[in-house]
């Protein structure tokens, strides 16, 4: 709510009101809103209540726009490298260090950084017109247990990448880890 408050803002300041206005219903049409906003096209697709996977896709807009400002940015080559590898990359299962190893820092951080949680790690080119990459891990606890501590992994797993435009459900590659732990069985 806080996301989609404070771009009303920025586009109002802008004197383009109509541009967030525009974006939601793309959102709407590819999926990736919904009735409870972005929340719930994660909540069909990744476990529990996945904060950094919704930052990720304002983050699009954000970067569109202008107003993300990036720690590291991709050149184009690498990030073309990183787009042709990805599906094979993710066809087994992940964890964080691991994507940290292969395709170093990311550009954004969506969530903490204590390496014990999930978070999504977001990669982006030096075009704008690129679309962003996104790395979305986990790391929840045993459906079963009555605490939320300690977390079932050392570090967390690796669930889907997430990169391009079209239906919102399309864009994810999911791990076989992500797979499983799917909400939707589809």
């Amino acid at each position: 709510m806080a996301l989609r408050l404070l771009f009303d803002h920025l586009v109002y300041a802008e004197h383009q009101d109509e541009a967030w206005a525009q974006e939601r219903r793309a959102m709407e049409s590819r999926g990736a809103f919904t009735s409870i906003g972005v929340k719930g096209a994660f909540r069909a697709l990744v476990p529990g209540d996945y904060e950094g996977g919704v930052a990720s896709v304002y983050a699009e807009f954000a970067h569109g726009r202008g107003w993300l400002e990036a720690d590291r940015v991709l050149t184009a080559e690498e990030h073309e490298s990183m787009r042709q590898e990805l599906r094979t990359w993710a066809a087994q299962d992940r964890v964080l260090s691991e994507v940290l190893e292969t395709f170093g820092p990311p550009s954004v951080l969506f969530g903490g950084s204590n390496p014990l949680y999930g978070k999504t790690l977001g990669y982006l080119a030096e075009q704008v017109k690129e679309p962003m990459i996104f790395f979305h891990l986990w790391n929840g606890t045993d459906p079963d247990a009555e605490s939320t501590w300690p977390p079932i992994y050392g570090e967390p797993v690796l669930l889907a990448v997430r990169c391009g435009t079209g239906p919102f459900r399309d864009t994810f590659t999911f791990t076989p880890e992500g797979k499983k732990r799917r909400p939707d069985t589809e």
